[in-house]
């Protein structure tokens, strides 16, 4: 299994704000969360996207990797806090607000899927509840038949 990670860092958005984000794409294949990105309003999403773009790209170039990009995943996408550009603002009489222009370290990790394995009953095993007792069910009916 090939792992491979990108990171940029000092964007300028807040760390709350990229992790918005990034927890929509956390866990998801990298195909879906390509188009996520691509389809997201928020700003910072064209940024996550070059992270996540750049992550598949060492994937590819790692030692080992299979060759299938549909087989990666994100499995872990995160937001650090960079370094704060403090600011001054005027206000009335005199005083002044401070303003802090927030940036953020943006580290989207992706990693490659095991193949299917085929096992003795021809197929994967089920992995829905729903599945496993419908399987269940025709064992024990096969079963009662013999």
């Amino acid at each position: 299994m090939v792992q491979a990670q990108a990171t940029a860092k000092y964007i300028r958005t807040s760390a709350q704000k990229a992790g918005l984000v990034l927890e929509l794409i956390r866990g998801v294949d990298v195909n879906g969360a390509l188009a996520t990105l691509r389809f997201s309003r928020k700003k910072v999403a064209r940024d996550i996207e070059k992270v996540l773009q750049s992550a598949i790209a060492n994937a590819q170039q790692a030692e080992g990797f299979g060759g299938d990009v549909d087989r990666l995943f994100v499995k872990t996408a995160f937001a650090d806090q960079g370094p704060s550009m403090k600011r001054v603002r005027p206000a009335p009489m005199g005083r002044a607000f401070q303003v802090r222009k927030r940036t953020a370290h943006l580290t989207v990790q992706v990693e490659e899927r095991p193949a299917k394995k085929i096992g003795a009953t021809g197929g994967a095993a089920p992995t829905t509840r729903r599945a496993r007792a419908a399987k269940s069910q025709a064992i024990e009916q096969a079963k009662g038949q013999e």
